[in-house]
């Protein structure tokens, strides 16, 4: 059975190593680097996924392994605090097609709306991510415009489609 919950900072370790295979399995997906990723104190793995009023992250768990994660972040201006940023949707390869990356972004959307009267989603997705442009388009995402060599891994550049979801 899986569950959705908040992340908390002794998930530090857990989020590090998932993070760190999803970069190995999607590197035109997942930013940073492996290597940006493993820079990355626990200590700053722990504050990056503390829920604050500007933060959350949310993980699936298999019981007590860590098969999927997703975060949500919102500047914390005035001017701009009505929407919130997708980021960091990753589903270990075996647990795909179960709907968990479904849970994660109903959880992630749900703070955003409830606890931060969230009225807009924002998130990037590889223009040649096919799958994740299917998942995000029946969770409500529409592409508003692409960004052209957003990315580069390997020497290639990747664009990115910019998507948005308006929840008021």
């Amino acid at each position: 059975m899986i569950t959705i919950r908040l992340l908390v900072p002794s998930d530090a370790d857990n989020f590090k190593s998932l993070r760190l295979a999803a970069i190995e399995n999607s590197p035109t997906a997942i930013w940073p680097t492996r290597a940006e990723e493993e820079a990355r104190t626990i200590e700053q793995t722990a504050a990056r996924i503390q829920s604050t009023a500007t933060q959350a992250v949310f993980g699936a768990f298999d019981g007590t392994s860590l098969v999927g994660i997703t975060g949500v972040r919102r500047e914390p201006l005035a001017q701009v605090n009505h929407k919130a940023t997708i980021w960091g949707v990753f589903v270990v390869p075996r647990y795909r097609g179960k709907g968990i990356a479904q849970e994660l972004l109903v959880a992630a959307t749900a703070h955003a709306s409830h606890a931060w009267d969230t009225i807009q989603l924002m998130l990037c997705v590889n223009s040649e991510n096919r799958a994740a442009k299917e998942l995000y388009a029946t969770h409500g995402f529409v592409t508003f415009g692409v960004e052209p060599s957003a990315m580069q891994v390997d020497g290639r550049f990747f664009d990115e489609e910019h998507m948005v979801r308006r929840l008021g």
